[in-house]
């Protein structure tokens, strides 16, 4: 696992193949100040690593995992199963998926006491900004963060329609 200073969010993935949309939720996590955790735990192949990251995450200090998976996509809920903090679930569109649709369905549907946030199909960055507003609840540098972040879009937006309106359509 690469550990960058304390981490408070672990980014997990069922395979290497699903980093480059996992890639969008450490980007804006840098972008915001948040410490961070990247490393793949398998549901299927690696179980008992699955069970150890999760059981293990909060003693190492995490506060928030973000867990992104393809296919059958078990990885999110069986972490949430196993450990206590909140669970952000990114459903990827892998070579072995349904459109994405199993993978969205098998995040999606916990049950009842398993709760997982759930993103967009490879919305990785979404999952990246919830985890940075959970820990802005309890963390003031990460809430500014969060609020510069999000005048910030507002401000692009502007940008962008004040162009648009110059078009004289």
């Amino acid at each position: 696992m690469s550990t960058v200073n304390q981490a408070l969010v672990g980014i997990i993935m069922g395979s290497k193949s699903d980093l480059p949309v996992m890639q969008d939720a450490v980007d804006v996590l840098k972008t915001l100040g948040v410490p961070f955790e990247v490393t793949i735990v398998s549901a299927h192949r690696t179980p008992q690593r699955m069970f150890d990251y999760a059981q293990d995450a909060s003693k190492r200090g995490l506060k928030v995992i973000i867990a992104g998976a393809g296919g059958a996509a078990h990885l999110p809920g069986m972490v949430a199963s196993i450990t206590h903090l909140p669970v952000i679930g990114v459903p990827v569109k892998s070579s072995n998926s349904i459109d994405g649709w199993d993978s969205v369905l098998s995040i999606l549907q916990m049950p009842n006491g398993i709760p997982v946030a759930t993103v967009a199909l490879n919305a990785a960055k979404n999952a990246g900004i919830l985890a940075a507003q959970i820990l802005g609840t309890q963390d003031k540098q990460i809430e500014k963060n969060i609020i510069a972040f999000k005048a910030d879009l507002a401000e692009k937006v502007i940008e962008t329609a004040e162009e648009v309106e110059k078009m004289n359509f």
